[in-house]
């Protein structure tokens, strides 16, 4: 596990010289440690290190192990990171402390819902689908700020960032100068955007947080 540290130490060490690169702030770009289909025993080393932030894709296998490590740490923000189904609302709530992936109106009712019936508040990123790819989940660019407004004044919802995964044959580049400019049309203060193959170019664009996996955790 050794090899885990070491590569998670030096993640963040690409993360302070991107940051450099682009005249950002130090420490203005969260990592967040994608940590999908790895157990605790894999992720408690990286907690160990220091790293305080995680993304889960799925509500399930995030039930099957967060619970007990954020006992252990209770500093620990789980992010969601992949789609939510509306039937998961109540656990996603429940868990996690970020939802990066809210992107029609059944999930925003739903959370609003949850989000009021548990008392609990996770910060809520809207996804915006930047390549138009018909597989993938997300909101189209062209609706996405009006979509963040109806989250705001029909729902009750506080949206505090955009989220983006392009399309893995582009160039990423426009595709996070698109979420920027997005993110400045629906005032929205964060973007998570950038994984282990872009993240700096996403730091360049921007980003406040990046979601990094094989490049810590290694390939799954």
């Amino acid at each position: 596990m050794g090899d885990t540290v070491q590569q998670f130490f030096a993640v963040k060490a690409r993360i302070a010289a991107a940051e450099q690169e682009a005249a950002r702030q130090a420490g203005a770009v969260t990592l967040v440690a994608v940590s999908k289909t790895f157990d605790a025993a894999d992720i408690q080393p990286v907690i160990e290190a220091g790293q305080r932030v995680f993304g889960e894709n799925r509500v399930q296998e995030a039930q099957g192990k967060w619970p007990d490590l954020k006992l252990a740490f209770p500093d620990i923000e789980l992010h969601l990171i992949g789609p939510l189904q509306s039937n998961k609302a109540k656990e996603a709530v429940a868990l996690f402390d970020v939802i990066e992936t809210v992107d029609r109106e059944k999930i925003a009712a739903e959370l609003a819902k949850e989000m009021a019936r548990q008392g609990r508040a996770p910060k809520l990123y809207v996804q915006v689908n930047t390549g138009s790819e018909p597989q993938k989940a997300g909101i189209e660019p062209r609706d996405a700020v009006a979509f963040v407004t109806r989250c705001r004044d029909v729902h009750g919802l506080a949206i505090e960032g955009l989220m983006c995964i392009p399309p893995a044959d582009e160039n990423p580049g426009p595709h996070f100068a698109l979420l920027e400019k997005l993110g400045r049309e629906a005032g929205v203060e964060k973007l998570s955007m950038g994984m282990s193959g872009d993240y700096e170019t996403a730091i360049a664009f921007g980003a406040t947080s990046v979601r990094v996996g094989s490049a810590i955790f290694g390939s799954r």
